[in-house]
């Protein structure tokens, strides 16, 4: 094992800090914003952990090693290597963290990131190629074009209730845009981040300080973002990202931040209450609940109400039986604190369904409330677990008024019979990603951007768009050294003939053929 690092952090092969090989729940303990922590002897010298490993990234990246396609693409390569080799692994860190199913595993996160992968490889080098843009006439016989380029050194943090997907994802773009890159998974989903800091560098970079993986927690955290980085990607809560924003606004450093909330989810009278029961269970209980995209809440009338509920009860008795408990498909809440929280939720209107907890398994069950007050707790925080409370609303104009009162949301939901309705809602609400009698599938579409807006975020990606994000479009526009003649007529000075030419010049779009 590598010789302790400063704050009693080891270092990997490339330097970056990390936990102790082999830390879990027994281990290491992270840290919380502002709490003391354990006391450690004085380090002589090398104060700032991460001084060091970041000059390396960026020596790496100024020397152009990672800007070529054949870079990137080995770098891709690799990574689907490391989700291949070790899918096993993979799946049982997953099911230590959040008691995932392999299948859930697979479907919400290795999977997904594979394909990310793939779509990157195969449309690499199309995405890399400048894209030829018109000119006007003063600029007829010059070359217009934008010119894609890595921003440089990037830090992406990531959270734990999808720590590979919302980890592995991001980093996908930022490779394939030829950037260096320090990755920062949540210290609470422990089991993946241990696999992410031993065995992933093993894969990428092979040692020539392109790639880091940072460990800690908030407090680490903070000491890392008081670093200059060219690009932060954040996925988290819009508390945290105010802090991370705030940080990186002292470099004026780009951020995407991929925050959450409180996601609507309108019921129309004219549906069939069972198929929304079925698509609402599955997608509100799914990773139990802690999904940022999932419904919050549903808004629907109090006839609607009786007909979905029992409905729903049959739709989580088919997913999960009727001990959902002993269920292989309905996994558990991250930690104590989590539980502690959402166990508190349950007080707020009054439990329809389910409401059963067990603290010495995390376990919450799938649970529906209704007579819920919109000044109770559970309408005025993001939930995220297997809790979905029911607001009554008298029509559809009343149900748009609510959600339009309330900060804009990741996600927003409308199900009903009549495409009318589902449009209604549309048009007349803002929402980072909206979904009509459908629920998060979009998430499986790298041909859709996911992104939020206002209090839910800013910024968006998935495929293309991620290689987007992690590249800067250059306008370039190049001239040739010769032809001087033509350019006299934009000197100086100006009679009224020549400024009338010269703004039907600038005006005159012309034809580009690509």
């Amino acid at each position: 094992m590598a010789s302790p690092g400063p704050l009693g952090l080891h270092r990997n092969s490339i330097g970056m800090s990390v936990g102790p090989l082999g830390a879990g729940r027994r281990g290491w303990v992270p840290r919380r914003w502002g709490s003391p922590g354990p006391r450690r002897a004085p380090t002589p010298c090398r104060m700032d952990p991460f001084e060091d490993t970041l000059r390396r990234l960026r020596e790496a990246f100024s020397s152009g090693l990672t800007r070529p396609a054949e870079f990137r693409a080995a770098q891709l390569k690799a990574l689907g290597c490391f989700l291949r080799d070790n899918r096993q692994l993979l799946q049982q860190a997953l099911e230590q963290d959040l008691r995932k199913s392999a299948a859930e595993s697979e479907i919400s996160e290795i999977v997904i990131i594979q394909g990310e992968i793939d779509l990157a490889l195969r449309n690499l080098r199309a995405w890399m190629k400048d894209e030829k843009a018109s000119t006007n006439l003063v600029t007829q016989l010059d070359s217009a074009f934008i010119h894609k380029e890595p921003f440089g050194l990037v830090l992406i943090i990531a959270p734990w209730n999808y720590p590979l997907n919302l980890t592995l994802v991001p980093l996908v773009g930022a490779l394939a845009a030829g950037n260096c890159v320090v990755l920062k998974p949540s210290e609470l989903s422990q089991s993946t981040e241990r696999v992410l800091a031993e065995v992933l560098p093993r894969y990428l970079d092979q040692g020539r300080s392109c790639f880091a993986v940072a460990l800690g927690g908030p407090e680490e955290t903070g000491r890392l973002l008081e670093h200059k980085f060219d690009y932060i990607f954040f996925t988290g809560s819009p508390r945290v990202g105010k802090i991370v924003m705030a940080a990186a606004s002292k470099h004026l450093t780009p951020v995407t931040l991929e925050l959450g909330g409180k996601n609507p989810c309108y019921v129309d009278d004219d549906c069939d209450p069972q198929t929304v029961a079925n698509r609402v269970a599955f997608f509100r209980y799914f990773n139990t609940g802690q999904t940022c995209v999932v419904p919050d809440y549903v808004l629907c009338s109090p006839e609607t109400q009786e007909r979905l509920l029992p409905a729903l009860q049959n739709a989580i008795t088919r997913f999960y039986g009727e001990d959902p408990k002993s269920s292989p498909n309905l996994g558990r809440i991250i930690n104590e604190k989590h539980f502690q929280r959402l166990r508190g939720l349950l007080d707020c209107g009054r439990v329809a369904i389910g409401g059963q907890s067990d603290e010495s398994e995390r376990y919450i069950a799938p649970t529906v409330l209704v007579d819920v007050q919109d000044t109770e707790p559970v309408m005025q925080e993001e939930i995220f677990g297997p809790i979905l409370p029911i607001m009554n609303v008298r029509g559809l104009d009343e149900a748009i008024d609510f959600i339009n009162r309330r900060e804009k949301p990741l996600a927003l939901y409308a199900f009903s019979n009549s495409s009318q309705v589902v449009k209604q809602v549309l048009d007349r609400t803002n929402s980072g990603i909206f979904g009509g009698n459908k629920g998060f599938m979009h998430l499986t579409l790298p041909t859709l951007p996911l992104g939020g807006v206002g209090n839910s975020g800013m910024g968006r990606y998935h495929g293309k768009f991620s290689f987007d994000t992690f590249s800067h479009h250059r306008a370039c526009l190049l001239c040739s050294a010769g032809l001087e003649k033509l350019n006299q007529i934009i000197y100086p000075p100006y009679p009224d003939w020549k400024k009338k030419l010269i703004n039907w010049m600038l005006s005159t779009q012309t034809c580009t053929i690509l």
